[in-house]
């Protein structure tokens, strides 16, 4: 709310409305939902004291609209009178029936006599003949009315809409007729001359319509608001042309090119669906005081900035989606990228490219591909010359791999015409960078027939799996050749053996296959792009040693399926369900594994003590 009112003072364009929806509590719904005026008032100005609590501007609300009026009955024949004081923030008057608000206030406060049968009975008295009515404590220094234009017809059995003319004068007099409207004991001294500011308007009929509102906030000039456009009006539009009717003021002038006094035509007058519906009257002595000039030196400092800030970013985003067309976003993956990802964000695949860490740049799509080199050596610090791009592709299983080259050849082609992989979106180009390995200084040489290998190692023991690096291989060498890259990776020993594995997909199924090490690349259906898994031989090759028992997944396809698998899963007991334990379990373990791993956890030595039984929400 504090946004939205500084943006009403300050900023020169319209308002959006969410912020005050949302300050309401109203979702989209809601928001799209016929709501009438007066009760979004009431829910503003709840919402406004309910902010204003506690704070030096607190009760601002009740003394700006808050006016009370005294009910009373007073038996005629004894003396007995009961009283009764109640506040008001807005005032309910009657339309049909009276031609203008005066006559409004005069039934307002019409006194009713209770005889008869309806008779009062009062205390000490019995029944007696009374007058029951309502009269003005005092009025509040901004007068809000609200005109009754719909009602209830019970000759119809339906909501009706009020059309008829109702006049309001500019210039509105409370204290007329020797203050008939005030009760004995109230402040004569305070004169209730009231001067018209706003008109709202309400267009349409009783399913639904339109608001919009007449303003003259500097009592001079007229403005008419109608959603985001604003406009100067007459004050003859402002006032007189809202009172409804047909527009004449005895309804009985032609509407314009139907009927006159020559040619006997029959005059057809048609009914306005735009009248009046809510007056804001400001008391002449309070004015100033409620209309003060504010300027942004009454505006907290600290409040100041923050909006500021908030409006400068707001305006910076629609710039950006202004735009959008102009620009693309291109995302830049690195070794450091995947190595961050992999074992902790995610296993599979290789990248995240929504992960905030991935370095992202937003460039004009006529830029040529060689400037986003020169971008990236300013921003991460990378020469070009040490710098090699891969374009990125979504395969037919689904997975997501490097898989073409960006080579010079394509330093003058602008980003927009490097084609995006399918399936993503228009504004994103996806790329991974290749840089020198450890220890070199410029890129390694790549022959025809070399494709770009990704690696990753698993730790049986310690049941982790982590990025271990890149390699180009011949298409023709064997599995066995890359062992001394693989272990150089991992810091093996080059003469260790290792269990090497294809990680193929991982939807909708995991599919890691084991490759076998004399076989060739090509044999294999390796290319650019693929992921190899591997990590320490479980036994001598040859053998049909059992693993380790102490490992609960002893091989890689083992882990990937727990890990695409895994679920955490909340026990509590039946009688007493404060206490909850937590497990991380997998989809595929039966009962018998669940309950073990239960009896585990809370110390039972035999899991056929244990019963389960599934619930909604603990």
């Amino acid at each position: 709310l504090q946004s939205l009112f500084y943006k009403l003072q300050f900023n020169p364009n319209t308002v959006g409305t969410k912020d005050l929806t949302r300050s309401f509590g109203w979702d989209s719904m809601d928001s799209f939902t016929q709501h009438d005026v007066q009760e979004l008032n009431r829910v503003l100005c709840e919402k406004l004291e309910e902010k204003m609590k506690g704070t030096r501007v607190e009760n601002t609300i009740q003394h700006l609209f808050e006016g009370h009026v005294v009910n009373y009955i007073e038996c005629i024949n004894v003396d007995y009178k009961s009283t009764r004081k109640e506040c008001f923030m807005d005032l309910q008057l009657d339309v049909k029936g009276c031609k203008n608000v005066y006559e409004s206030f005069d039934k307002y406060v019409e006194v009713e006599t209770l005889e008869g049968q309806n008779q009062y009975r009062a205390e000490g008295h019995g029944l007696q003949d009374a007058r029951k009515g309502v009269l003005f404590q005092d009025f509040p220094p901004v007068l809000q009315l609200q005109l009754k234009r719909f009602e209830y017809d019970f000759t119809r059995d339906m909501m009706v809409k009020i059309n008829e003319r109702y006049e309001f004068p500019e210039k509105l007099d409370l204290d007329r007729g020797d203050h008939k409207y005030l009760t004995k004991d109230s402040d004569k001294t305070i004169r209730n001359t009231y001067t018209l500011y706003s008109v709202l308007v309400h267009s349409g009929g009783v399913h639904g319509g339109h608001y919009y509102a007449f303003m003259q906030a500097d009592g001079k000039q007229w403005l008419k608001f109608d959603d985001e456009r604003v406009s100067k009006v007459s004050q003859s539009v402002a006032v007189e042309e809202q009172f409804g009717g047909d527009g004449s003021p005895d309804n009985g002038n032609l509407q314009p090119g139907f009927g006159d006094n020559n040619n006997n035509v029959p005059a057809v007058r048609f009914p306005r669906h735009s009248s009046a519906y809510m007056l804001v009257y400001i008391r002449d002595s309070d004015r100033d005081h409620v209309l003060c000039n504010v300027d942004k030196q009454d505006i907290a400092e600290h409040l100041r900035t923050r909006l500021d800030k908030e409006q400068e970013e707001k305006e910076k985003r629609k710039k950006e989606k202004q735009e959008a067309h102009l620009y693309t976003y291109v995302k830049i993956a690195t070794d450091k990228d995947i190595a961050l990802q992999i074992g902790n964000h995610a296993c599979f695949d290789l990248i995240d490219f929504d992960h905030p860490e991935v370095f992202k740049l937003r460039l004009q799509k006529q830029m040529p591909f060689k400037e986003l080199k020169s971008l990236v050596e300013s921003e991460l610090g990378i020469p070009v010359t040490q710098q090699r791009y891969w374009m990125w592709a979504t395969r037919e299983n689904r997975t997501y791999r490097p898989s073409k080259v960006l080579t010079a050849a394509e330093d003058e082609t602008r980003i927009m015409d490097l084609k995006e992989p399918p399936g993503l979106a228009k504004n994103t180009l996806n790329l991974f960078l290749e840089t020198p390995v450890s220890g070199q200084h410029a890129l390694p040489q790549v022959e025809p027939g070399d494709i770009l290998l990704f690696f990753k190692l698993y730790d049986a023991l310690q049941q982790t799996l982590r990025y271990a690096g890149r390699a180009f291989a011949p298409i023709t060498s064997k599995v066995r050749d890359l062992f001394p890259q693989m272990c150089q990776f991992a810091e093996f020993p080059l003469d260790e053996g290792l269990h090497v594995f294809e990680e193929i997909k991982n939807e909708p199924a995991v599919m890691c296959e084991r490759i076998e090490k004399h076989n060739s690349l090509h044999k294999c259906q390796l290319e650019d792009g693929d992921i190899i898994c591997f990590q320490k031989a479980l036994a001598d090759e040859g053998t049909d040693a059992a693993p380790s028992p102490s490992m609960a997944y002893p091989l890689i396809p083992d882990f990937l399926s727990y890990v695409k698998n895994r679920q955490v899963v909340q026990f509590t007991k039946l009688e007493n369900h404060e206490e909850v334990i937590q497990l991380e379990l997998s989809k595929l373990n039966t009962y018998n594994e669940v309950v073990e791993a239960l009896a585990n956890e809370i110390g039972i030595d035999d899991p056929a003590k244990i019963r389960l039984t599934s619930m909604t929400q603990l």
